[in-house]
């Protein structure tokens, strides 16, 4: 079970008064999900938006021959799953969880209602829109501007973050989704870096060797 203090903290409702948000939380449920579980599929008719707890979560698009390219991930404290909200068009895109993950499920009646009593309460689902816009905007340049090493390099900083020393949270296949190429194309990828001394690989983690080269890659 969640709380008011926790949904607070939830960008989508830091502005509300935490009084509003109590019929939210009333209804609202915590499910724990295995690596594998699919939370929604492409064109699924939608009730429900999603509160990554812990673990990730892949939203994924497939070709119509079974390929997939991964959009988004989502992890703590990410929201998905509110577009069908405001246009009931089923879901867009596939939902699939990536690790052991706990998820919060809010049913989409209360959101409403607190959107139906207090229009002004909107801006923030704009401020979202523009933000998911901004993040599609990148990856489209990326695609068009980026070879597949570079797309490789920028993903490889992404998951990092800050660490020199990081695990994978994706299987190469997986990988190879978010970056829009082959899995193939992606390993000579990997092992350019790491003939190159940029990267090193120590079991089933990697280490930075080269943080600057990989950002000049990535650009």
């Amino acid at each position: 079970m969640i709380d008011v203090d926790f949904l607070s903290s939830i960008d989508l409702f830091a502005e509300v008064e935490q009084k509003l948000l109590e019929p939210i939380v009333e209804k609202s449920k915590v499910n724990e999900l295995q690596r594998g579980d699919i939370l929604f599929s492409e064109g699924d008719e939608a009730s429900d938006l999603f509160i990554v707890l812990d673990g990730r979560v892949a939203i994924a698009n497939r070709s119509f021959d079974g390929r997939e390219s991964v959009v988004a991930l989502m992890e703590s404290g990410d929201l998905f799953g509110e577009m069908p909200l405001f246009r009931p068009d089923g879901r867009s895109a596939d939902a699939r969880v990536l690790e052991n993950s706990t998820v919060v499920v809010i049913p989409y009646e209360p959101v409403k209602s607190l959107y139906i009593q207090h229009p002004e309460l909107l801006w923030k689902i704009v401020d979202l829109l523009a933000e998911r816009l901004k993040v599609m905007d990148v990856a489209l340049a990326d695609s068009m501007f980026l070879d597949v090493t570079g797309r490789t390099a920028k993903r490889l900083l992404e998951l990092a973050g800050d660490d020199e020393t990081f695990e994978l949270p994706v299987t190469q296949e997986e990988l190879a989704g978010m970056i829009g190429a082959s899995r193939e194309r992606v390993n000579k990828s990997l092992a350019s870096f790491i003939k190159l001394g940029w990267l090193t690989q120590k079991g089933e983690k990697y280490v930075i060797l080269d943080r600057k080269q990989l950002e000049i890659r990535a650009t």
